[in-house]
């Protein structure tokens, strides 16, 4: 907790420095401007409101629950050209095809995921759960991914996530694919698996559990506050829940966004994203090694103005974090379950 040291995460086979006395030195680097709390329930110039008119001219409809619809400004396009062939080994391309998706959590904009109820979360993940089956049908993977705040660069404040679908399995996806097999074979137990018994044990880095589910911050967590969502249950994938495990995955998420919001008493922002076997053509090999996660990635360090930069040594060299993991979980698991705002209440 005092002395410099590395730490290795073998789900991206690379090693975190943590430097937990760093966080005592002062701070005179930007501070952040702290997320609006006057956001207009609806709004019609707001392309994400219900009734509101996009950008390609179509009229969302009154939707009153989830609402998906096909990025107006996507990043993959299903009919994308081959590129041309390579003259080097140097210069190499590949093919990449794929839709993307916007899914809104719900038809309110001044409404994010902590204050909704469990019924409405409920309902995102079921969403969630029929995108990640009807896209992986056809596409090898399918990334559901939320940035939520300006400072993690969403445009937007209306409560909602993105979903593209490629023709490839990109680098993390790739990389965890690669460390979770060679882990299975090794230890004849999926990795994550394994992982979330020990940690469930060891008690030190849990943030929240339950019956299902299991939070913690990671060993060889990157971010200040980065936590770690895993099943108990062997999963492969999100739409492979069970009714009951959907159930409590709504309750545990609950838990851990509205601790996110009291840390600072903000709304917190981050980038989350599901990780879960491949699909497409994997539908019909071998996937045990896979455990089905969610990764949240938050900014925040000391309040709700400083952020963590990942600049400099992080680029140049390898990750470094300013606290321990201990540290941030400990910090995590002793903040009540109730809003900030509903207490003020």
């Amino acid at each position: 907790a005092e002395h410099q040291h590395t730490r290795y995460n073998p789900l991206r086979d690379d090693w975190v420095l943590v430097s937990a006395h760093r966080v005592k030195r002062p701070w005179q680097g930007q501070l952040e401007k702290p997320p609006p709390e006057d956001v207009p329930r609806w709004d019609p110039k707001n392309p994400l409101c219900p009734g509101a008119t996009r950008a390609n001219g179509e009229v969302n409809p009154q939707y009153e629950g989830t609402f998906v619809f096909p990025n107006d400004f996507p990043a993959l396009q299903p009919d994308a050209p081959e590129p041309g062939d390579s003259d080097h080994p140097l210069f190499r391309s590949a093919a990449a095809r794929g839709v993307c998706k916007v899914m809104c959590f719900h038809p309110w904009s001044d409404l994010t995921l902590p204050l909704m109820s469990l019924a409405e979360i409920r309902a995102v993940i079921d969403a969630w759960a029929e995108l990640a089956a009807d896209l992986g049908a056809s596409y090898p993977w399918v990334q559901i991914f939320e940035n939520k705040g300006a400072m993690m660069g969403c445009s937007n404040p209306h409560p909602h996530c993105q979903v593209w679908a490629s023709s490839f399995l990109p680098n993390e996806a790739n990389l965890e694919d690669q460390t979770q097999r060679r882990h299975l074979s090794q230890h004849s137990v999926p990795m994550l698996l394994e992982y979330a018994e020990q940690e469930s044990r060891r008690k030190e880095r849990v943030v929240v559990e339950n019956t299902d589910w299991l939070v913690v911050v990671p060993y060889w967590a990157t971010w200040p506050y980065q936590t770690l969502l895993l099943p108990r249950r062997h999963v492969c994938r999100l739409q492979d829940l069970h009714e009951g495990e959907r159930d409590s995955l709504a309750s545990i998420m609950q838990r851990l966004l509205i601790k996110y919001d009291n840390l600072f008493e903000v709304s917190f922002p981050y980038s989350m994203g599901w990780h879960g076997a491949p699909t497409g053509p994997y539908l019909k090999e071998d996937c045990r090694h896979w455990q089905l996660h969610a990764h949240y990635y938050p900014p925040l360090l000391r309040s709700a103005t400083v952020r963590k930069f990942m600049v400099g040594y992080e680029m140049l060299a390898q990750a470094q974090r300013d606290l321990t993991p201990e540290q941030a979980a400990e910090r995590l698991r002793s903040l009540p379950e109730v809003h900030y705002k509903q207490r003020a209440k």
